[in-house]
């Protein structure tokens, strides 16, 4: 295939994935995924048949691939021929993972997450106190947690909460704040000499960026997924309904959810019998 051609394309699907409201990594991975394709086929993307897809995606088996790669490349194929307007192309192609078990997160205990925020609070920066707090009292991604404006901090009388915003800078939901995130939060507000409109903001004056707090809590052996882990499991460990965490994390699929049922689910006969039973 020609290589410009296939850049204008790739192009072209990264601006469409953009207008769709994709985030950033989704486009990278979507357009990367394409970008294999083009280059294993070596075929013109507009003249490609479900044959050539089905071969390809044998090659990755082939190939020793994990089911998860295959899987990531046959979604991103898949929308890829959505853009094209030729859906129908996807139609044939065997689906080379079927319904597999999501991976168990992995969460701190309560000894490690008191360890965490006690070492947060010895080294005194009051800006990375407030980003831990945030991250482990909300679930927040932290994707989301570099989008907030001080204007999505919500303080009143009733309740304190966060706007979170979506790809598009749209609310996406909103998650109410613990009174020890809150207070965190309002003593980097006021430590601020001058108040910026992103929430966090570098040494630099710039919007915090995710890899800046991954670098944050790598001195604590901590990254932001732990922490997002660590929210939705106490909150399924302390009777939260599945529905209700799924919301406030943002989950679109029920089923990423699910994943922190792992512990309760091997009582569930129990819980029934215990239900129903009459003593």
């Amino acid at each position: 295939m020609d290589t410009s051609a296939k850049d204008e394309m790739i192009f072209s699907f990264a601006e469409w994935l953009r207008d769709q409201g994709k985030s950033a990594n989704t486009i990278k991975t979507y357009t990367g995924v394409l970008s294999q394709f083009c280059d294993q086929t070596q075929k013109i993307l507009l003249e490609i048949h479900s044959e050539d897809v089905q071969g390809y995606l044998d090659y990755l088996e082939n190939c020793k691939k994990s089911p998860g790669t295959i899987e990531k490349h046959y979604i991103a194929l898949n929308v890829f021929f959505k853009f094209l307007g030729k859906p129908q192309v996807m139609l044939t192609v065997e689906r080379k993972v079927k319904e597999h078990k999501l991976e168990v997160p992995e969460t701190l205990s309560i000894n490690e997450q008191q360890i965490l925020l006690r070492d947060i609070e010895a080294e005194g920066n009051l800006r990375n106190i407030a980003i831990v707090y945030l991250l482990l009292h909300t679930g927040i991604r932290v994707s989301e947690l570099c989008d907030l404006n001080g204007r999505d901090v919500i303080m009143e009388t009733e309740r304190n909460y966060i706007r979170v915003r979506n790809a598009k800078g749209e609310i996406d939901r909103s998650v109410p704040l613990t009174l020890s995130a809150i207070q965190h939060v309002k003593n980097y507000l006021y430590s601020l000499k001058e108040k910026a409109d992103p929430l966090f903001i570098s040494s630099y004056n710039q919007r915090i960026t995710p890899r800046s707090v991954q670098y944050i809590l790598k001195k604590y052996n901590v990254h932001p997924h732990k922490l997002r882990h660590t929210f939705c499991q106490r909150l399924v460990d302390n009777g939260i309904d599945i529905q209700t965490i799924s919301k406030l994390a943002g989950h679109k699929d029920l089923n990423v959810t699910k994943r922190y049922l792992r512990e309760k689910s091997l009582d569930l006969a129990n819980a029934i019998d215990q239900t129903f039973t009459k003593h």
